[in-house]
């Protein structure tokens, strides 16, 4: 508690002389809008992944606003599609579990299969729905088991669009006084292309008619390439919108290099030169932390690699993911006594230092306030 209060107090005390006549926070005008924190103050990104997902259910105006409350610099929104076009926040197109719609009667019809990225599953897609009907249904806790204490929210959120998202970080970014970013990403692009709901144009639409998404920190993150180097196209080079290209070492291929049966992998993309062409269309690539730092036989985190200093040397910045409080998302070596659902503080701390000291540029994180304490 004492060092996010030290953080606003700072953050604050830093703004007030860049308004004019010494205006109140609360009343600042759009000529005098807060900038961010010069690099060499802030060295690692606070990304709240799905909002502080550890505290509240994901995606959820409870979520990100914790998130923005406990410190993060930026809040992630997943990015889908409804049938009508609309730009939804949820992490998977499969909507089974994260809301209330099993328990509908009136859905009951539109339980189906579908094959997305290469991965066929059952239950309901939101591609499936309009975004009148998405907006009856009610958030859940998608992980009740490890955070039961989420579960208390159930039936409180309904699904948020991205212009929602983006109204609610630009209101609490006015009342804080502070910048807070947005770290969307684009997830299935090929997938929504394919069913004729493409979300580049959508999304670039949307990020200019929103005066906060012309100004504020905006990184724009995807596991696919394709997509990253459209939008770098038609963006061009502008100082608050950065492009963030995901790895994930536990698959294999890109999702639009899997619909075009091509033969990029993620591993290849990690190499000295698959970091080279990266760097070609993106600001940041942002590898899932094991690719950073392995974990050994023996349990404990190994030696950092050599794709930081390789990234670096590229240009890009690097980012890592996913930071998660409880036991079955740390390493053996730092988890606790207590069982694999249970929260350990002090693993995820030492985890986070780990990552910090070995030059990452930014983390994602499900409870931002650690991450904080970790910078502290």
């Amino acid at each position: 508690m004492t060092s996010t209060l030290t953080r606003r107090s700072f953050i604050r005390q830093s703004l007030i002389p860049c308004l004019a006549g010494g205006a109140a926070l609360a009343a600042i005008a759009p000529a005098a809008w807060p900038a961010a924190l010069p690099d060499s103050r802030r060295k690692v990104d606070i990304y709240g992944h799905r909002g502080a997902c550890a505290l509240r259910p994901e995606h959820t105006l409870a979520s990100y606003a914790k998130a923005i409350a406990d410190g993060a610099d930026f809040i992630e929104p997943d990015l889908i599609c409804t049938r009508d076009g609309v730009l939804v926040a949820a992490h998977e197109i499969n909507i089974t579990g994260v809301t209330d719609v099993a328990r509908r009667a009136q859905f009951a019809g539109r339980r189906t299969s579908k094959t997305i990225d290469g991965i066929r599953s059952s239950g309901w897609f939101a591609d499936d729905f309009t975004l009148a009907e998405l907006k009856t249904l009610r958030r859940i806790e998608p992980m009740p088991l490890v955070r039961p204490s989420n579960m208390q929210y159930d039936g409180m959120f309904q699904i948020l669009t991205w212009d929602e998202i983006i109204d609610f970080v630009a209101a609490e970014s006015a009342t804080s006084g502070r910048l807070i970013g947005l770290v969307p990403e684009l997830k299935n692009s090929s997938y929504h292309g394919a069913a004729g709901l493409a979300m580049e144009e959508r999304f670039l639409q949307s990020i200019e008619a929103h005066e906060y998404t012309r100004r504020a920190p905006l990184h724009i993150q995807s596991l696919e390439i394709a997509n990253l180097k459209q939008l770098r196209k038609q963006l061009g080079a502008r100082e608050h919108i950065k492009l963030m290209q995901l790895i994930d070492i536990d698959t294999q291929y890109p999702g639009d290099v899997l619909a075009s049966r091509g033969d990029t992998t993620f591993a290849q993309m990690c190499s000295p030169e698959g970091l080279r062409q990266i760097a070609q269309y993106a600001d940041i690539v942002a590898p899932s932390k094991r690719a950073l730092i392995a974990t050994e036989s023996d349990g404990k985190l190994g030696a950092p690699s050599a794709l930081i200093g390789h990234a670096h040397q590229a240009g890009m910045k690097v980012v890592t993911w996913t930071f998660r409080p409880e036991n079955r998302y740390l390493p053996p070596a730092l988890r606790s006594a207590d069982g694999a659902n249970a929260r350990h503080d002090a693993g995820m701390l030492a985890e986070l230092r780990r990552y910090i000291d070995a030059g990452i540029d930014g983390l994602f994180c499900d409870d931002p306030a650690l991450a904080l304490r970790a910078l502290a």
